[in-house]
């Protein structure tokens, strides 16, 4: 499922956290509420840049996505 899918059914806490933390690892909570809304949590997912032992990070495409609606809403 693209990002533009399930970016709607996360809370408002967790898309404020993704726009505030764009670019760092993605805290448990926020990939637990992106996995409830669709989004697939597994390498390999469009939306997964890096993993590593601190944990997942965005893609740079899923990044760029971000910053775009970020702005449109602020």
């Amino acid at each position: 499922m693209e990002i533009k899918e399930w970016w709607p059914k996360l809370s408002e806490s967790a898309r404020e956290w993704l726009i505030a933390n764009n670019g760092d690892v993605v805290a448990g909570a926020v990939l637990n509420e992106i996995a409830s809304a669709g989004g697939v949590v597994e390498s390999g997912a469009w939306w997964i840049g890096e993993s590593g032992p601190e944990g997942v990070y965005l893609s740079e495409r899923a990044t760029d996505w971000i910053e775009k609606t970020a702005n449109r809403e602020h």
